[in-house]
């Protein structure tokens, strides 16, 4: 069960731009405690933009929850060189477990990967049982339909566990939305609802027109999944790196925290492992032969419970599966039905 605190307010202030609520590790750990003493919970989703940037802040919150053997696990977003700023054992300490981080192209007018090799830094994160997610722009100024694709490719080479593809979207309010409106650049016909980046553009791009952006956003997840395969694979991946490496280590909140992860990837994870690697097999093999290794893998640390979980839960959950996908294919859909109401509704002042 996790939680949501925010921390640092950055998402729509600009670069550079951004409003501290709470300054210092003591502030932190306390609005925490007060969430888990309320809501019973020891995961919590850190709503800042830069979570890790403020080294300070950070360890004295890890200090404070050393003190108080606090075994939380954090889901943070952090820029390659803020997690630069820390040793991967800090990390682990700090019950970072999920980090969200940009993964732009070197080409663009970015820095946050400026000195960082990130498919170095990609591996240690999961080799630390940090499992990473990463998020790439599709549409940059720069990207053609020359060179849009090998960028694609360079980011699912980097093998997150999990990897969201955006289209650059000018959002109102922003100023590259204002940017965009004084150039001329912005398509008059897009309802607001679809300025999301998960569709087409809602801007005229200098190379790539608005259907290529959704076939080349449709594209790179469909490519990522073939390369990479599931990312539940890839997160079970990282869980047994994670759990390998601090099952013995000296401090006693980490050990605890490994311990309830692995719980899952010996038992209900290790079913789907083993469902996943029969779907592929009729598709892509290649995918099949390494979910394979790892389904065995796990086996070889927990025999008893993973191989049960396997031979008894892994059926039910192929059944399950085979069944869901007759169904989507028969045209169900978990959508509910779209309708525009348009009315005299004036806000209020």
């Amino acid at each position: 069960m996790g939680c949501n605190f925010c921390t640092t307010s950055a998402f729509f202030g600009g670069k550079g731009k951004f409003v501290n609520f709470y300054e210092t590790g003591d502030e932190l750990f306390e609005v925490m405690c007060g969430i888990e003493s309320e809501l019973k919970v020891h995961s919590f989703f850190v709503m800042d933009e830069n979570f890790l940037l403020h080294r300070a802040r950070a360890m004295r919150l890890l200090e404070r929850m050393k003190q108080a053997g606090k075994s939380w696990e954090l889901s943070v977003f952090a820029s390659a060189t803020a997690i630069r700023k820390y040793a991967m054992h800090e990390l682990a300490e700090l019950g970072v477990s999920w980090v969200w981080m940009g993964l732009e192209s070197p080409k663009a007018s970015y820095n946050k990967l400026q000195g960082t090799n990130i498919g170095q830094l990609t591996r240690e994160l999961r080799e630390h049982g940090i499992r990473v997610q990463g998020s790439t722009i599709i549409g940059l100024e720069h990207h053609t339909l020359d060179n849009i694709a090998e960028e694609i490719e360079s980011a699912i080479d980097y093998q997150t566990d999990f990897h969201q593809f955006m289209l650059y979207t000018p959002v109102p309010g922003t100023p590259l939305y204002n940017e965009m409106a004084a150039q001329g650049r912005l398509l008059e016909d897009v309802e607001l609802a679809d300025i999301h980046g998960q569709y087409k553009f809602n801007f005229r791009h200098r190379a790539i027109s608005r259907d290529d952006s959704k076939r080349f956003l449709d594209w790179a997840f469909r490519r990522d999944f073939e390369r990479n395969g599931p990312s539940l694979y890839r997160m079970c991946q990282t869980m047994l790196q994670g759990w390998r490496r601090y099952r013995d280590y000296p401090d006693v909140r980490v050990r605890k925290r490994f311990h309830v992860q692995v719980r899952k990837l010996s038992g209900t994870y290790n079913a789907a492992l083993w469902v996943m690697e029969r779907e592929f097999r009729r598709v892509n093999r290649n995918v099949s032969e390494r979910i394979h290794q790892l389904r065995r893998e796990v086996e070889k640390e927990f025999p008893v419970t993973a191989r049960l979980a396997a031979v008894s839960l892994g059926p039910v959950l192929l059944w399950t599966t085979r069944r869901e996908e007759d169904r989507l294919a028969s045209g169900c859909t978990y959508e509910p039905p779209t309708f525009v109401e348009r009315s005299n509704w004036i806000s209020p002042a």
